[in-house]
């Protein structure tokens, strides 16, 4: 196949590493691509939020499948324009793009599909902030309701940090607080082709800037696959009390969701309740769980596109641990410092087990550079969590990269 995949991070990066690894051979576009695609993949210099721009070339180069991303690309209409023209898409269309893009509709949709969520209220202005914050009470969880790139979330027992984190995002649009869910994350991804959902493996993120989550929210700092703490009926509970519904009520909503189903849930005492809804493959959770897929990738993906999921496929991956790290600049996720140089990545590569997925790098004349906050995610693959935990930090103690730092406690949780 002739596919496209839109997006530059460490997520796209490792989509088209697992699609290189198919058995079939496949011509690979990445756009834009970073330094790492370009090993795999062609790049291509195009904006992959310009519906047009995507659809014009898609068509001209005779594109046999797109696969969205980021969410920008999504919530910007890119896959209407795609299948408007008969080109398969993986990624929802922008109505359906809002269970990510508008909180609100996210919990619209969960009350109409009796999927478990937390109490919430949606204010407008700072008055109603107020009476909120008096309702759902203390610790408060703020929310942006459209999209932040993972940085519009706050919680905090702080009532003037609570505060001012919605007046910011008020300016933009309103504000969601929803009641305090305690409990441990975890994340589980979902192809669905509409009607049908086809579930992959568990992973756990890491939000906080820094070890015992602590520190800002970020896009993420590291995960694992699998979740060996999870009981052995979790997925299918998930995808039978909270996935499928949502396809479900999502179709019925006339918006139906075509694409990756991407759950962040929390394990609390009255049991499994949804977090948040995205619409794409999450970062950094997408390079545990495809670094462990064994499972052709492309045929997944295109008869989600296709609309013609088998409800009995089963999506094989492999019995070892997957953990990654990310490297980040110095000041991320406030302000990173760019621009940087960046060495060491064949030393880090040639550890057994390693693989590294770019995020935010470029080639120059005078060699590889940082251009972003999350710069390189480092994968590992082992047989154990603490192998593969042993692994991941030894690569990354022979990568330089002035001023940058990473979490030393990623998948630490796994190991005990």
């Amino acid at each position: 196949m002739k596919i496209l995949v839109l997006g530059s991070g460490a997520r796209e990066h490792a989509i088209v590493r697992a699609l290189s690894r198919d058995g079939e051979h496949h011509d690979i576009i990445a756009a834009p691509g970073n330094a790492g695609t370009a090993d795999l993949a062609e790049n291509v210099a195009l904006d992959p939020a310009n519906p047009s721009v995507v659809a014009q070339f898609a068509d001209d180069q005779g594109i046999d499948l797109v696969v969205v991303g980021p969410e920008a690309p999504l919530v910007a209409g890119v896959a209407d324009r795609l299948r408007k023209m008969g080109i398969p898409v993986f990624g929802p269309n922008k109505a359906a793009a809002a269970l990510e893009g508008s909180k609100s509709f996210a919990k619209f949709i969960m009350s109409r599909a009796g999927v478990p969520t937390g109490a919430w209220e949606q204010v407008s202005n700072l008055d109603e902030l107020e009476k909120a914050l008096d309702t759902v009470g203390s610790p408060y969880v703020v929310k942006a309701d459209g999209l932040a790139a993972g940085k519009g979330v706050l919680v905090t027992e702080d009532r003037a940090a609570a505060n001012a984190h919605a007046a910011h995002y008020l300016q933009d649009g309103t504000v969601l607080l929803e009641e305090y869910l305690a409990g441990p994350e975890v994340s589980l991804f979902f192809l669905s082709d509409g009607r049908t959902v086809v579930p992959l493996s568990p992973a756990q993120d890491y939000k906080r800037a820094e070890d015992g989550d602590e520190g800002p929210n970020t896009g993420g700092m590291g995960a694992y696959s699998p979740v060996p703490w999870l009981s052995e009926d979790f997925i299918e509970n998930v995808t039978r009390d909270i996935a499928q519904p949502t396809v479900d009520e999502m179709a019925a909503n006339n918006t139906p969701f075509i694409g990756l189903l991407y759950c962040g849930l929390v394990m609390t005492y009255d049991g499994v309740k949804v977090i948040e809804f995205n619409a794409r493959f999450g970062d950094p959770e997408t390079q545990s769980v495809l670094a462990r897929l064994e499972s052709d990738l492309a045929p997944l993906l295109l008869a989600a596109a296709t609309e013609s999921l088998d409800a009995g496929t089963e999506v094989v991956f492999s019995d070892k641990a997957a953990v990654t790290v990310v490297l980040a600049s110095e000041g991320y996720p406030d302000n990173p410092q760019t621009g940087r140089p960046l060495s060491g990545l064949e030393e880090a590569e040639a550890v057994e087990g390693v693989h590294i997925l770019h995020a935010a790098t470029a080639q120059t004349d005078s060699g590889l550079i940082a251009t972003g906050g999350r710069v390189l995610s480092v994968v590992a693959v082992a047989d154990t969590f603490a192998a593969a935990r042993a692994a991941s930090y030894q690569a990354l103690g022979k990568i330089s990269l002035a001023g940058s730092h990473y979490r030393s406690d990623i998948g630490a949780i796994a190991t005990s």
